[in-house]
């Protein structure tokens, strides 16, 4: 059973930046995407950006594009969203997922079969 945990969530200012984390406890993380999702109040969740398992692909919704960054450190079991330049739009609850299978790669969360606790982003204008 692979358990997520993100951290780095928070208040922060139009235009700002945060870094969100993700460590996962599953010894073959290097195997599986890693994805970020969120989901704001009254709305359905929504994709924000994925990475293959050895990091060599990586996507984004067009939204975030040119301002988030998606990575990864498989050493450490950990993969990261560097989000800049921040709009209160992108407020939300910013949840990481791990791939359903191994060496699998979907951008919709039914290709994801875990799912951190999730971490509140909150950005003021």
């Amino acid at each position: 059973q692979v358990q997520l945990v993100e951290s780095g969530g928070g208040l922060v200012q139009a235009g700002g930046s945060l870094r969100l984390s993700c460590a996962a406890s599953e010894r073959t993380f290097s195997s599986y995407a890693m994805a970020w999702f969120r989901q704001a109040p009254g709305k359905e969740r929504e994709f924000v950006a994925a990475i293959r398992w050895n990091g060599d692909r990586s996507d984004y919704a067009d939204s975030v594009k040119g301002r988030f960054t998606i990575s990864r450190d498989n050493a450490k079991n950990t993969v990261y969203l560097q989000m800049n330049s921040l709009k209160p739009e992108d407020t939300a609850v910013y949840s990481c997922a791990a791939g359903r299978y191994s060496y699998s790669y979907i951008l919709t969360p039914a290709g994801y079969g875990y799912w951190g606790q999730g971490t509140q982003v909150t950005v003021s204008s």
